[in-house]
């Protein structure tokens, strides 16, 4: 760890938040690959947009492209993705934006950690960023029956090692703050139970107008 860094003082998060006219917060989806997060969470980004409210999706695979191109499979490997990633929720969260993290995050340790790092920091003087843990629950059965990439397939053939829930474990959450169970539910509905639970707290504004749609690009 680096020791000859200063931390520079900026705006404070309230004052972040006052200008935006909103808060920021983490929403951290977990499952089983092909529970459905990546597809609730890109509706659920699309709905907070429609509503005006600042929102950016974080998705597991979108980030091996870039920031964790030098990541593999490993425990270690996903401990340290869902590390950095957390760390660049939290500031997405900082910044008065909803930051939407779609991961599998198979260990209760690493999403505990990513959890930590939203309740409290040294140079935080507005206490902790809401961190919202969303489990997408689904039986393994329904997921690998799902499989839109084909990856339970290859990993019951022994073709990708270290794939959650075959020969890799699932730890699910213990105390998620949200349940979606997209085996039972459209996405249209678990989108609305996502937004109901952030207007009943607060953590964005209630009724909000739809702000005009957006033309399609030439």
């Amino acid at each position: 760890m680096a020791t000859n860094i200063t931390w520079h003082p900026s705006l404070s998060r309230s004052e972040r938040a006052a200008y935006r006219g909103q808060r920021g917060l983490t929403l951290w989806f977990t499952g089983l690959s092909a529970s459905g997060k990546s597809t609730v969470a890109v509706a659920l980004e699309q709905h907070l947009l429609h509503l005006g409210v600042a929102a950016y999706r974080l998705d597991g695979d979108n980030v091996r492209f870039g920031l964790n191109k030098d990541l593999g499979f490993s425990d270690g490997d996903r401990a340290e993705n869902i590390r950095r990633v957390a760390e660049v929720a939290r500031l997405f969260a900082d910044a008065a934006v909803v930051a939407i993290a779609s991961f599998i995050s198979p260990f209760r340790a690493d999403r505990e950690l990513a959890r930590a790092l939203h309740a409290s920091h040294e140079h935080d003087a507005d206490g902790p960023l809401p961190f919202v843990e969303v489990f997408v629950d689904v039986p393994l059965a329904v997921a690998e029956a799902r499989d839109p990439k084909g990856l339970y397939r290859r990993a019951r053939a022994g073709e990708v090692k270290h794939f959650t829930g075959i020969d890799s474990p699932y730890e699910p959450p213990e105390n998620p703050d949200i349940v979606l169970r997209t085996d039972q539910a459209s996405v249209e509905d678990c989108v609305a139970q996502v937004v109901r639970w952030l207007e009943d707290r607060g953590l964005i504004p209630a009724g909000k107008t739809p702000v005009a749609d957006v033309p399609p690009a030439p």
